[in-house]
């Protein structure tokens, strides 16, 4: 990354940093673009050439974190089973959650109690969901495993979001690592009921 882009990258940091600050301190809806470009210190359009709205600026760090971890399952090596390479990815958002687990809870309540922001979450999460089946579908072998590839993903998704959800309703109190690990292991054990339709009887 050359001088240039990696002062692009800070001040876009600082101005997400600047964002969630105000949203913290004031609240999403009554917070303005024209305050968080005042204290990042930049001008409106510059704010804006980085972010186009609010709800923008306010799910950055998942976007961050959740491509990030996405990141952390391309750099697998081939021959490292997927179960195993999409267990790396899971353990990356955990730790994330670890680190930073103050400003996760704020950015989901503010989510959740904004129905704008809480569309582009969902959005947001739709399309990730999407890469990573299409990465997985890759791994187990192309088109012909497309739709076990989109249900891998979607139960890798599922477990992250069940497990942050049940996480940040109990303020943070809950182990994050053991919710997850719950979750993981009633789906390995089967005991996740899968719709099945009704067997008919013999004549």
């Amino acid at each position: 990354m050359g001088l240039r882009e990696t002062k692009m990258e800070r001040t876009r940091q600082l101005i997400a940093d600047k964002a969630f600050e105000l949203f913290t301190a004031q609240g999403f809806a009554t917070t303005t673009m024209e305050q968080i470009a005042a204290a990042a210190e930049v001008g409106p359009r510059t704010l804006y050439r980085y972010y186009a709205t609010k709800e923008s600026l306010l799910l950055t760090f998942v976007e961050q974190k959740l491509d990030a971890a996405l990141d952390v399952l391309r750099a697998q090596p081939e021959d490292v089973p997927l179960p195993e390479a999409l267990y790396k990815l899971v353990d990356y958002v955990l730790r994330t959650v670890a680190e930073s687990g103050d400003r996760i809870i704020a950015v989901y309540e503010l989510a959740w109690r904004t129905p704008s922001a809480r569309a582009q979450l969902s959005d947001k999460t739709s399309h990730w969901r999407r890469e990573l089946a299409t990465e997985i579908s890759r791994r187990m072998g192309g088109r012909s495993a497309e739709l076990a590839a989109a249900l891998a993903s979607a139960n890798t998704m599922t477990v992250i979001e069940v497990s942050i959800h049940n996480w940040v309703s109990s303020g943070g109190r809950a182990n994050m690592r053991r919710l997850t690990h719950r979750a993981l292991d009633l789906l390995r054990e089967g005991a996740v009921p899968v719709p099945t339709p009704r067997a008919r009887s013999a004549t």
